[in-house]
């Protein structure tokens, strides 16, 4: 009896996991790799804003991202990267996102705008992706932002 009852929670345990599979890709942004290395130092001054929660970069050197890189910082070590380019335009000059406080903003004639703490859309954005994430790894002063 309870080898059954192993096999039917295995069962459904196994039938319940998700895989990467599922997630849809993004058409109008295309596969970019990149990665800042060590390069992120929060001791050095052009990053010494990430020291204090709340505020953030833009890294567009050294080919990050595909049009560059907002990196916030919550605190605790935390932080969040997304892309730079509106996920629902395909590349073009007006895709590319400008940030003003806590808001990325675009300057197509549909103004779609996204909150750079979540990614989310703002109201009235048109389409239906989130800003592209990028992965965050912390180790000291060191931040590394990849994908």
């Amino acid at each position: 009896m309870k080898k059954l009852f192993f096999c039917v929670i295995t069962v459904l345990v196994m039938a319940n996991c998700s895989s990467d599979d599922s997630i849809i890709n993004n058409p109008n942004l295309p596969d970019y790799s990149f990665d800042t290395g060590n390069r992120i130092n929060t001791s050095l001054p052009q990053y010494n804003a990430l020291n204090f929660p709340g505020n953030y970069i833009i890294l567009n050197q050294d080919n990050d991202g595909i049009n560059g890189v907002v990196l916030y910082y919550f605190g605790s070590d935390q932080y969040v990267a997304f892309e730079l380019s509106d996920p629902n335009h395909p590349i073009t000059t007006c895709s590319r996102l400008e940030v003003n406080g806590i808001i990325a903003s675009c300057s197509c004639d549909d103004d779609n705008s996204y909150n750079i703490i979540n990614g989310l859309p703002e109201t009235g954005t048109t389409g239906g992706y989130t800003l592209q994430p990028y992965r965050v790894e912390v180790s000291g002063n060191i931040v590394r932002v990849y994908n």
